[in-house]
């Protein structure tokens, strides 16, 4: 299995088709990757973050105590945070 480094490094030259199934890989290796994939998105900038970002919605629920402690630790991170959670809850009730 390829690790959130080397999928993350991938998308720097990635086409849409590409960018979505390394977005996949992501969220197929689930819950175990949420601890590196919110630090990730504290760090990575541009189509990184989104895939990182979007990772987080689609893995949903699980993801809400990581982005919550993150927010915690780093008050630049909170608005981030709070949107991301705001996205998983939404998504989960519609």
């Amino acid at each position: 299995m390829e690790s959130v480094n080397d999928i993350l490094s991938k998308l720097e030259n990635a086409d849409n088709s590409t960018k979505n199934e390394l977005e996949n890989e992501l969220v197929n290796i689930g819950t175990s990757v949420l601890p590196e994939l919110v630090n990730k998105l504290q760090v990575v900038r541009g189509v990184k973050r989104g895939v990182v970002a979007m990772t987080l919605i689609r893995i949903g629920d699980a993801s809400v105590k990581y982005l919550k402690k993150a927010a915690e630790v780093n008050k630049d991170f909170e608005w981030v945070a709070e949107y991301l959670i705001r996205e998983i809850k939404g998504s989960v009730a519609a």
